[in-house]
């Protein structure tokens, strides 16, 4: 398999109402670099791609990666539906929310 589809399938892991960061995605895979994680998620958003890549933002919380979708308000909008609380493009109650793919081992 290749970097990116592991990727994919982490992310496809990640449950709904629920966010995590390119750094934890990329730790998880020992791929040395979070800019490769969204590298691959912005791909998939280009590509039509059924991966839930609304679910994953930077570490901050913030929707970094909202350019990348249809509208800019779309991941936004994605995770509202999910009951994901978002406020000025930053994902609300952070450490709440976040899930870490450690809980898979």
């Amino acid at each position: 398999m290749t970097h990116q589809e592991n990727i994919y399938d982490l992310v496809k892991l990640i449950p709904e109402g629920k966010v995590t960061t390119y750094g934890r995605i990329s730790d998880f895979l020992a791929l040395g670099s979070a800019r490769v994680v969204g590298w691959a998620l912005n791909q998939c958003n280009k590509n039509g791609a059924n991966i839930p890549a609304h679910r994953v933002v930077n570490r901050k919380g913030e929707l970094s990666g909202r350019g990348s979708f249809a509208t800019p308000s779309t991941m936004q909008e994605l995770l509202e539906q999910e009951g994901v609380e978002v406020l000025d493009n930053c994902v609300v109650n952070f450490d709440l929310v976040v899930w870490d793919p450690l809980e898979l081992l």
